[in-house]
């Protein structure tokens, strides 16, 4: 594939290693802040003025108050997309109709390692187990570097909404800092940002007797970047239409 790196901060220039290494090809990037890569590649400083003309997939990993801008731009060049960036979503209705009057195809995820989507189910399948068992209590928390932009991570929310969607004694999240008693009906997952951790998500299941924990921790922002590449790899492999979510590449994952 001809990738266009959307971004070229620390998890762009992870991609572009990671797509080199299995024989991929970057042919555009795009970062308004990025100096000159090692290959001396031209980076262009935005979307409007670079050329796609050989690019078959673009890979947006930037910030969320640009992201939205980025996917519109991308669209109206009928360049198919991959979206790693969070904290957009509100701009999704905007997107869509982007992506439906260009014919064009778009994959978005709050987290792109497949350790993470696998680690969802895992957990999710777990709280259908504790929906019967009254006596576990049930919360969280997640960990980040201090560059993070938003919190909680978008990886916090499609974990935690998944689990209450199955755990029906709870039915509010609390995601901020505590200064009472949680009530029964809340599940408290509050936000750590600090120093350098590239992600950490926890699940408890707790009861008088036993804690039972369940716990992703990201080694370093690798997962992520092959994780992309792959959905990019998933996304032109057919001439697909339309948004499409992490889980649409995991189910055909899992058919393998």
């Amino acid at each position: 594939m001809n990738i266009a790196l959307i971004g070229y901060g620390k998890m762009g220039r992870m991609i572009e290693q990671i797509a080199k290494l299995q024989g991929h090809k970057i042919d555009v990037i795009v970062d308004p802040f990025a100096e000159e890569t090692q290959d001396g590649i031209k980076i262009n400083k935005s979307i409007a003025e670079a050329n796609f003309n050989t690019t078959d997939i673009a890979i947006e990993f930037t910030q969320p108050d640009t992201a939205a801008a980025n996917i519109l731009d991308l669209m109206g060049k009928k360049v198919p997309t991959v979206v790693g960036t969070t904290g957009w979503h509100e701009k999704m209705d905007d997107v869509k109709k982007a992506v439906e009057k260009t014919n064009n195809c778009l994959l978005w995820a709050s987290n792109f390692s497949i350790g993470v989507n696998m680690f969802y189910r895992i957990a999710w399948y777990a709280a259908e187990l504790m929906n019967n068992f009254s006596e576990y209590d049930a919360g969280g928390f997640e960990s980040h570097h201090n560059k993070k932009m938003d919190s909680p991570s978008g990886t916090a929310k499609v974990l935690v909404e998944g689990v209450l969607s199955r755990l029906e004694r709870k039915n509010l999240i609390i995601w901020e800092t505590m200064n009472r008693k949680p009530e029964p009906y809340e599940l408290h997952f509050p936000s750590l940002r600090l120093g350098n951790v590239p992600g950490t998500h926890s699940l408890f299941f707790d009861s008088p007797a036993d804690t039972i924990e369940i716990t992703h921790t990201a080694r370093s922002r690798e997962g992520f970047a092959s994780g992309a590449v792959r959905a990019a790899q998933w996304l032109v492999a057919q001439k697909r239409h339309g948004i499409f979510t992490i889980d649409d590449m995991m189910k055909d994952l899992f058919k393998e």
